[in-house]
């Protein structure tokens, strides 16, 4: 077995993971929206319709089907253009979708493909040495893919830190310390947290495919590294998912600090799902079992993100 099989396999475990990320995202900016009081206008069909990013135009429309919009006007939102974290969450969280819809290609047609060397052709009677085992095409798309992965991360930890802050979050208290936040700390620990993990994969965006070395003896003196970059993308799926269990725990605190049940979308769903687990913080306690419980959710599927089909 070379390098390639592993590397396609690893892959094939982070695509999956990823492309769950990618909806739970959009939700997470459903629930974040609704929490800040934000306009749903940003979604319009028109806006994203407008540029032929197909992954961009899905991702607006996850996010208007998980906010249950119709086609009354509800409450006015509490500002007129929202932070980018919430107005441009279509635009990067499309960025995953579309490298996700272009690496299936890649990674199908490698796990379709033979890597061997030599190999035979019984026609001809002849056996062939070539580079097949070269996996230059799956190191470049899991480079792009962990890449757009982080982004997604980085978007989460942004959009906890907008829940966080009574300044831009439309009078939510500070760090959704609830009633006494006077003396507790709320989601301040939880928002550190995400700042970190989200730094961390951030720095393995590195794209690994760019350090090829030279080895034995120089037979092997062009290589693609796609091994690594596999196990980069799998790491970096693994802090983002973290991200987003934070993320989660902080969009429920927010609905129920606000005081308004979530909107009859997706987000709902989530909510319920949570709270069924995990209560609201009323007072500081340790959350790192919070944490793990929505990891646990997350990654047994048990989150209700059906509809995660790809354009």
């Amino acid at each position: 077995m070379n390098g390639t099989s592993v590397a396609t396999a690893l892959g094939c475990l982070a695509w999956h993971q990823a492309s769950r990320l990618a909806r739970l995202a959009s939700t997470l900016t459903a629930m974040t929206s609704q929490a800040v009081r934000g306009n749903p206008e940003h979604f319009d069909a028109f806006i994203h319709g407008l540029k032929a990013h197909p992954g961009q135009a899905r991702v607006a429309q996850w996010i208007r089907q998980d906010l249950g919009l119709t086609t009354e006007k509800g409450e006015p939102p509490a500002r007129l253009q929202d932070r980018y974290s919430i107005r441009c969450a279509p635009h990067v969280i499309g960025v995953l979708v579309d490298a996700l819809s272009w690496s299936k290609t890649i990674l199908e047609a490698e796990v379709q493909g033979v890597s061997d060397n030599p190999v035979i052709d019984v026609e001809r009677g002849v056996i062939l040495h070539g580079g097949n085992f070269y996996g230059g095409h799956v190191g470049f798309c899991l480079d792009a893919l962990k890449a757009a992965v982080a982004s997604v991360a980085d978007l989460i930890d942004r959009q906890v830190m907008l829940l966080c802050n009574p300044a831009e979050s439309a009078g939510l208290p500070a760090n959704l310390a609830g009633a006494n936040g006077g003396i507790h700390h709320g989601f301040k620990a939880m928002g550190i947290t995400a700042s970190a993990l989200t730094a961390e994969a951030l720095k393995l965006t590195m794209p690994a495919s760019a350090f090829s070395r030279s080895t034995e003896n120089h037979n092997q003196d062009k290589v693609p590294m796609a091994t690594t970059a596999a196990r980069d993308t799998l790491r970096i799926v693994e802090l983002t998912e973290e991200v987003a269990a934070i993320g989660l725990l902080a969009c429920c605190q927010a609905l129920d600090l606000r005081g308004t049940p979530p909107g009859p979308g997706r987000t709902r769903s989530l909510h319920a799902v949570v709270r069924a687990a995990i209560p609201p913080v009323v007072s500081d306690r340790r959350m790192d079992g919070d944490i793990q419980e929505v990891l646990d959710i997350l990654r047994d599927d048990r989150l209700p993100l059906d509809g995660m089909d790809l354009p």
